[in-house]
């Protein structure tokens, strides 16, 4: 396989029976996404609910126009939207994901942004309709783990909600962290407040000041034996965590960015070579271009989305080579197998990356 689009981890128990397919029989099993839609399909939905979930952030509730039930996602997923102003971009699905109706996300007003939150905040109302991806997961839950500690930060909250609600479907052992400025900004703190959540769920308001917030060192300092960390939120509360569990085990700790870290992009940039499993063909990649870029020139047709590292829609098969990778989507164990990479960022620490397309 050279490209790897989605990680689908459907348990049947998860999902009614409902067919995405009306025309499937009755008791048939769902296909999972890729048998539905094909890897690069898009999907037309209707902007049921446009609700204020706190300051500056508000959540969209995407349908079908037909009420057809949607693909399955599982928690800590995403999808890519394509905007009316033609920018695409990835928001993370919050609601449960037992839900095969709807899916939700929620997006914080980011004023000085390149103009995607603008444009959903401003644009999109309830009744448009849009195109999305399927969803696919790079930030899955490990539902095997004995514990779950989550921490979330500002609208870092959205994948680690979908997180929350499974985790409470399951009976699970877990605690969540929730950091934000204030409850002002707060994105669904009442519901969070409520059952089945309430005694699992810890605030911390920091009134812009992280030295004031979630002690993060403390909390990372004793590793705890079959315990599962998960992270999202602003760049510094990621940083934050990293450094903090660095002694945890290979797997243990993840991560899901929403914006890019300059500090991953540092590094070498000289030119290589990428050979092509299918033809044998070899193309330099020269200095200050991607992986991505060549390939197109040389006419052969990659999906992508964010181009930034982000979202995953570009990784590949690596077959010999060692890359450099650049992005904030592969996890520590997929970087150090070097059998993917994602092209539209990641470089090559040997001569020669052998691809399979």
């Amino acid at each position: 396989m050279g490209v790897k689009v989605l990680q689908v981890q459907e348990d049947v128990n998860q999902r009614p029976a409902e067919p995405y397919d009306e025309e499937r029989p009755a008791g048939q099993p769902a296909p999972a996404p890729r048998e539905v839609l094909g890897l690069s399909e898009l999907l037309d939905v209707r902007v049921k609910r446009v609700t204020v979930e706190a300051e500056d952030i508000r959540s969209f509730e995407f349908v079908d126009p037909r009420a057809k039930v949607l693909p399955p996602f599982t928690a800590g997923a995403h999808l890519d939207v394509h905007l009316p102003n033609g920018l695409v971009r990835q928001f993370s699905l919050c609601n449960d994901p037992r839900e095969a109706h709807r899916y939700v996300v929620a997006v914080l007003r980011e004023p000085g942004g390149r103009g995607g939150s603008a444009c959903m905040h401003d644009v999109v109302r309830e009744g448009d309709e849009v195109t999305i991806t399927v969803p696919r997961n790079h930030f899955p839950l490990h539902e095997d783990a004995r514990r779950h500690l989550l921490i979330a930060g500002g609208i870092g909250i959205t994948p680690i909600l979908a997180m929350v609600r499974r985790l409470a479907a399951l009976g699970a052992d877990y605690t969540l962290h929730y950091c934000t400025r204030s409850p002002q900004k707060t994105a669904f703190r009442t519901e969070l407040m409520a059952e089945p959540f309430a005694g699992h769920v810890r605030f911390h308001h920091d009134g812009g000041d992280p030295a004031k917030g979630l002690d993060v060192r403390a909390l990372l300092a004793q590793v705890e034996t079959g315990t599962h960390v998960y992270c999202c939120g602003p760049i510094g509360l990621m940083h934050a965590v990293t450094d903090a569990s660095r002694h945890w085990p290979l797997g243990t700790v993840h991560f899901e960015f929403f914006a890019t870290d300059p500090s991953v992009a540092e590094g070498p940039n000289q030119g290589f070579e990428v050979e092509i499993a299918s033809t044998g063909a070899v193309y330099q990649v020269p200095p200050g271009k991607t992986v991505l870029e060549v390939l197109r020139d040389m006419g052969h047709d990659v999906d992508s989305s964010c181009e930034e590292g982000l979202c995953g829609t570009c990784i590949v098969d690596v077959l010999e080579g060692e890359p450099d990778h650049r992005d904030l989507v592969l996890d520590d164990e997929e970087k150090k197998s070097n059998k993917l990479m994602t092209v539209c960022c990641s470089r090559a620490k040997s001569a020669r990356l052998k691809l399979d397309l």
